[in-house]
């Protein structure tokens, strides 16, 4: 075998290494992109998502369930996008919940001033 022929099969060898690799990754389960939105999911709902941000849960909800059915029909490149939406979903609902506790606290806190303000003026 000549040192062309050699040049060849070596790079025709090197190409298919690359080929399989970048293939191979797009088959890999989005078992980690899954779990991290589902733990997204469940910190929302922790924080009162369901409550504040009602809409959003359920969206998040309903793509993780459709991410889970892809992840059985082995269909990662979805599972792997819709577990990316839930978790855009998911932490939206966190940021409206944790934005009406703040503006209730807030309100809370006016209320106690007003009521301060009002038995100072009556004492003086």
């Amino acid at each position: 075998m000549t040192t062309y022929s050699r040049r060849w099969l070596a790079a025709l060898f090197g190409a298919a290494a690359v080929l399989t690799v970048g293939c191979s990754s797009l088959k890999t389960p989005a078992t980690a992109d899954v779990a991290v939105s589902k733990a997204a999911v469940a910190n929302a709902a922790g924080a009162g998502g369901v409550e504040y941000a009602p809409v959003e849960m359920t969206s998040a909800r309903d793509k993780m369930a459709l991410a889970n059915k892809a992840m059985a029909a082995k269909d990662y490149k979805t599972a792997s996008d819709l577990a990316a939406q839930a978790e855009a979903d998911a932490n939206l609902a966190q940021s409206k919940a944790n934005s009406a506790k703040a503006q209730a606290a807030a309100a809370a806190l006016q209320e106690d001033i007003r009521v301060l303000r009002n038995e100072l003026e009556r004492n003086l």
